[in-house]
């Protein structure tokens, strides 16, 4: 169960997707998930905003401070998978960001 800052940024993230078309919410890694096209972009796990992002952006918000890598408990990092556990002020941003990622790798 989420609290605070972080169950109102995730509503809002919620709010912003749930209404397109497309866009549902299913279980993934055990997780409350939002998929585009049947894809995940974005869930909660474990109190953290977990996002679908290119390699390299997932290095970046690491390197910053913003996230850390996601494991979904096989013992490794996903490489193209970001847990945040702070910073809600930036979920809203970071999960459009995950939503384009993800809806861009499906029309290649």
């Amino acid at each position: 169960m989420l609290l605070g800052e972080k169950a109102h940024a995730y509503d809002a993230v919620l709010a912003e997707f749930l209404p397109q078309h497309g866009i549902h919410r299913k279980a993934m890694f055990g997780a409350d998930a939002i998929t585009v096209g049947g894809k995940g972009f974005a869930m909660i796990h474990r109190g953290m905003l977990v996002l679908k992002l290119p390699r390299g952006r997932v290095d970046a918000l690491v390197a910053a401070g913003i996230g850390a890598p996601f494991d979904a408990g096989m013992g490794r990092p996903m490489k193209e998978w970001v847990a945040i556990a702070s910073h809600e002020d930036q979920w809203l941003a970071l999960a459009r960001e995950a939503h384009d990622f993800v809806v861009a790798m499906q029309m290649r």
